[in-house]
């Protein structure tokens, strides 16, 4: 059993977030889904950046620090697209943290990574947001500062293939994300 915490896309805390949060806390573990904006989530990615810019990247890192305050140090950071690149840079305020869960998007600088610190990714392939070249470097990166890394690619699905109420659904590749998901936690 761990604690997770898993923050939110671009979009905002969406019913795919609060999904995921109970389909992890049925396999045993503690998870917490803050909401980072306090708002209402966004319909389309277009207003979801909107919200980002009115609300303000410093302002919702510190609603993550605030969420992270009582868990433990050994916390799963997570988080889906927008909510993996906060999960990567609360990192190095974090060095303790069990493992990095990374769905639909990259996060964690290389020098933020202790040797065999667990990492799983989940990214589309192609992915609009995390150009190939860009994936490669961070991942040699990663590799290079000692992270325990596991890519997995989902070829031909849109950016955020686990939310079933975006049109970048994939109902295969979410059920095939699922199980590594948990697999990843349990030997965290």
């Amino acid at each position: 059993m761990r604690h997770v915490v898993l923050f939110h896309s671009v979009y905002g805390l969406r019913p795919a977030v609060r999904a995921a949060a109970d389909r992890l806390r049925a396999a045993g573990h503690q998870v917490s889904a803050p909401d980072l904006y306090g708002v209402p989530a966004a319909d389309t990615v277009e207003e979801g950046f909107a919200l980002l810019d009115k609300i303000g990247q410093e302002v919702v890192l510190d609603r993550a620090r605030a969420a992270l305050r009582d868990l433990p140090p050994e916390t799963v950071l997570g988080g889906f697209s927008m909510g993996a690149g906060v999960a990567g840079a609360l990192l190095t305020e974090r060095p303790d943290t069990a493992g990095l869960l990374l769905l639909h998007g990259t996060g964690g600088a290389p020098d933020a990574v202790r040797a065999g610190l667990p990492v799983q990714l989940h990214l589309a392939d192609p992915d609009p947001y995390d150009v190939p070249a860009e994936v490669d470097e961070w991942q040699r990166a990663m590799i290079g500062a000692g992270a325990d890394l596991t890519v997995f690619h989902y070829p031909g699905v849109g950016h955020l293939f686990t939310d079933p109420e975006v049109a970048e659904y994939s109902p295969d590749a979410s059920a095939a994300a699922w199980p590594r998901v948990l697999a990843f936690l349990a030997a965290c």
